[in-house]
């Protein structure tokens, strides 16, 4: 993961532009938001990334946490939520101290594609620790085995082709083929599960989950799990 950690911490191009990059917070804020359950809940989002539309999330829940691996992305957060008193901004090491059963909601988006299976392993005990015994860990936008880039380009264009940014898309997409992401993803690689198989990677880790009807975020052939604490 410590190379993804640190593209994602540099000055990188995977948005192609700024609009794609604030609607993309924006639906992911309003999908994280359909899973709070009460106004008074306590949220961690792991590895959140900018989280632009943080603040919307807060607004709905009595704290939130959230939690990223890149430094200079954390640094950033902490200036842009400081004045917010439900937002706390914390590091993986940070959210590892944290007390047992004080979260209500986990949510992981768009995070196990970058991480090995022992890492994922590892956030998943950290989690569950954290959870309270009725608490949820929401699993977003995992890739699919069978789904390859293409699905990824044609999610991203009709996205971009609801929302006006059609031709920044194209040329966003002719730029990432170029860019540093791609060669990493032809390198390293992205994480990929069948539904069975995140099913039963929960399962080990303690959890009893099933498979959200909607993923969160565009990407509709990307898949978001649902997970509570496996009892008895």
């Amino acid at each position: 993961m410590d190379e993804w950690i640190d593209y994602y911490d540099s000055t990188h191009t995977i948005y192609a532009s700024r609009l794609h990059r604030d609607l993309h917070f924006e639906v992911i804020a309003r999908d994280i938001i359909g899973y709070i359950s009460s106004p008074d809940a306590v949220v961690l989002d792991y590895a959140c990334g900018e989280a632009l539309s943080a603040a919307k999330v807060a607004d709905a829940c009595g704290k939130l946490y959230l939690a990223e691996p890149a430094p200079g992305v954390r640094g950033r957060l902490i200036a842009r939520f400081a004045p917010n008193t439900r937002i706390r901004v914390r590091s993986l090491d940070d959210v590892r101290k944290m007390a047992e059963n004080s979260i209500d909601l986990a949510v992981m988006n768009s995070v196990t594609q970058y991480m090995t299976g022992d890492e994922l392993d590892a956030a998943f005990a950290v989690v569950k620790r954290l959870l309270k015994p009725a608490g949820r860990l929401v699993l977003g936008d995992i890739l699919r085995p069978e789904v390859g880039m293409l699905r990824d380009v044609l999610a991203l264009l009709r996205f971009a082709a609801k929302h006006g940014f059609l031709k920044d898309a194209l040329i966003g997409l002719i730029s990432t083929a170029l860019s540093d992401y791609r060669q990493l993803r032809t390198r390293i690689g992205l994480q990929r599960y069948s539904e069975q198989e995140m099913l039963a990677k929960l399962a080990r880790a303690g959890f009893t989950a099933s498979r959200a009807r909607l993923n969160i975020g565009h990407n509709p052939w990307r898949m978001t799990f649902v997970a509570r604490h496996a009892f008895g």
